[in-house]
């Protein structure tokens, strides 16, 4: 395929952020209109030390109605002491008063699919990472829709 006149394609081996955040920003103003009424953004949630180094965090995106955990990182120090944990079901508050009712991510096989999953996420998708690992993908259900509840007396009023 030939290009229009005064346009040439490029392979980027490093590309800047800024060209990647045009990207972003355009995708999300196309979809925007498809979810209407959905919360978007990012949440952030850190722990850092007395010096004001961060020490953990959780970056993750609110898309329709999803929280997507983009990355969680705990120092090496810190790690088997239930940051993790506090720095995931912080992110789900926030996400759940956002209006999201699900959540998602990605891990690799020699990441953190046992700590996901007894936080109740489940795996819906696994890719083959050669040589030897895996790229699991999980969700988990963070707010159950309101139902209305039945009447005792079968919904007949007084």
């Amino acid at each position: 395929m030939t290009l229009p006149e005064g346009l040439r394609l490029t392979v980027e081996d490093e590309p800047a952020r800024t060209d990647r955040k045009v990207i972003d920003v355009a995708l999300d103003a196309m979809n925007r209109p498809f979810f209407a009424g959905a919360a978007f953004g990012r949440i952030g949630v850190f722990v850092r030390n007395d010096g004001g180094a961060l020490v953990a965090g959780l970056d993750a995106l609110v898309e329709g109605g999803w929280l997507f955990v983009d990355n969680l990182w705990v120092d090496e120090s810190l790690r088997r002491r239930g940051i993790g944990r506090l720095l995931v079901a912080e992110a789900e508050r926030v996400a759940i008063e956002r209006g999201c009712h699900s959540a998602w991510l990605d891990t690799f096989s020699f990441q953190a699919p046992g700590f996901y999953q007894k936080l109740g996420y489940t795996i819906f998708a696994t890719l083959g990472h050669p040589p030897e690992h895996q790229r699991h993908f999980l969700r988990r259900t963070l707010a159950v829709p309101q139902t209305t509840k039945a009447q005792p007396d079968g919904g007949k009023s007084p």
